[in-house]
């Protein structure tokens, strides 16, 4: 599997988008994730995240989308959020990546006033409608499983009833091993993804809150959950994900360290070689 980055771990650096994307190249890594709102990207931006990559040869595999409005009660919020979510598919498109990483959103109100079936019903109805609209830009979207306790997908039980309620082959899994530690998620339940898991997220957590750590600074067990992992035969990447270095100004060196420990651990597993 490739080894990429998600490019939010240099939003702290104080420097351009160019700088940590050159960065990501110079350290060693083969692709990269973009966290970027095309509703916010103005059009020197939208063109330079693709010109730097391209220069770099790191291939965009994944963009992260955030749209907690797709599963909102209020119709008009629901359908900005379509609309917002079909946007990031063409972005993902145009910038050549192979998924969307789409986070949905939480039960509201601790599941006591709208029932959570309609809840859920309604994630199902719009993620089906946007798997179509991604298979036919040839792309797919990889569902995150957030850890807290109202997350609509928070462990592999939510995460396969999905799946196999939206029915629909372009709306797979990703995997975010960090969030397996924080749901008390066993490596062996991976297996239950077999076919439907096609991006993967790496980071390290003190096991109570979420941390996105560089690995090794946390208390996962790595070993046993890439295991796992490379008998699901991903055809995907590993992508990095990290939260501000307690740091900032040596994000450089933050970012070399998950590298690092991220490459020996990938290569101990034979997920990369």
């Amino acid at each position: 599997m490739k080894l990429g980055l998600i490019n939010s771990a240099w939003a702290q650096s104080g420097r351009d988008t160019a700088f940590g994307i050159r960065m990501t190249k110079e350290i060693g890594f083969d692709s990269i994730d973009i966290f970027a709102d095309p509703l916010d990207l103005d059009v020197k931006e939208r063109r330079l995240i693709k010109r730097e990559c391209d220069s770099a040869g790191l291939p965009i595999v994944s963009i992260c989308c955030v749209a907690v409005g797709l599963i909102d009660f209020n119709p008009s919020v629901q359908r900005f959020s379509m609309q917002r979510t079909r946007a990031y598919l063409d972005l993902c498109f145009e910038y050549e990546a192979r998924n969307l990483l789409l986070v949905l959103g939480e039960y509201i109100w601790e599941k006591q006033v709208i029932p959570p079936a309609e809840q859920w019903q309604t994630a199902v109805k719009n993620c089906r409608e946007l798997g179509k609209y991604a298979a036919d830009l040839g792309l797919q979207i990889a569902l995150e499983l957030e850890p807290f306790k109202l997350s609509l997908l928070n462990n592999v039980d939510s995460m396969v009833r999905f799946i196999d309620d939206v029915n629909h082959p372009a709306v797979r899994a990703n995997i975010d091993v960090s969030h397996l530690q924080l749901s008390g998620t066993k490596p062996e339940e991976l297996r239950r993804l077999k076919g439907k898991a096609i991006h993967v997220h790496l980071s390290d957590c003190d096991g109570k809150v979420h941390g996105d750590l560089p690995p090794g600074r946390g208390v996962v067990n790595f070993g046993p959950y890439l295991q796992e992992i490379k008998k699901l035969a991903i055809d995907g990447a590993v992508s990095i994900e990290l939260e501000y270095s307690p740091q900032p100004d040596k994000i450089v060196d933050w970012v070399r360290e998950a590298y690092t420990t991220t490459d020996r651990l990938l290569r101990e597993a034979g997920l990369r070689v």
